[in-house]
């Protein structure tokens, strides 16, 4: 993980890092984000370029630096650029749509499964005759957009026979032959 952590992160231009003893505040046109780093873990902003130290060569120390050097990229990328996931629903009469920040799901229960989403990731749901529903999530925030696309997947994740459920789009499933007479 060291290597991961000596690479310096170049600031792209209207990306404001601010560093505040162990917080790091990254501001964008997108949002702001912040990461409290270790103690053990410094950043330090010199010319345009963002590099993450550390404070000796311990295990620890050097599992540490490689993760935050991650996440503060992952930062910096998110507030720039942003991050979309794509999920699609396989199955007859599976369907999404949504009013607002609320996804209304029907994935053959008895009932419609409503998520209410935060209102940091902006949600949009594609329906076209003869294709598969498509929810698109996008966000500043990697880790959220993350953790709501499989919350969702986890209401009815594919199953290995004939691949219904919900997956991600351009997931390869392992399927699996069915009983043989």
């Amino acid at each position: 993980m060291s290597r991961i952590g000596k690479n310096p992160i170049a600031l792209p231009q209207g990306v404001e890092v601010k560093v505040d003893g162990n917080v790091v505040t990254v501001k964008g046109k997108l949002g702001t984000l912040t990461q409290e780093l270790k103690s053990e873990i410094t950043a330090e902003i010199e010319d345009g370029v963002l590099t993450v130290k550390r404070a000796s060569d311990s295990k620890d120390h050097r599992a540490a630096h490689g993760l935050y050097r991650s996440l503060i990229s992952n930062m910096i990328e998110g507030v720039s650029n942003g991050y979309t996931k794509e999920l699609e629903l396989v199955g007859v009469g599976y369907r999404a749509s949504n009013q607002g920040q609320n996804l209304d799901l029907a994935l053959g229960f008895s009932h419609n499964i409503v998520l209410n989403l935060a209102p940091e990731v902006k949600v949009e749901t594609v329906s076209d005759k003869g294709k598969n529903p498509i929810i698109k999530l996008s966000s500043f925030d990697k880790q959220l957009v993350g953790q709501v696309a499989a919350k969702i997947r986890s209401f009815r994740a594919p199953e290995p026979y004939k691949g219904k459920g919900i997956k991600f789009v351009g997931e390869v499933l392992r399927r699996k032959a069915g009983k043989s007479a």
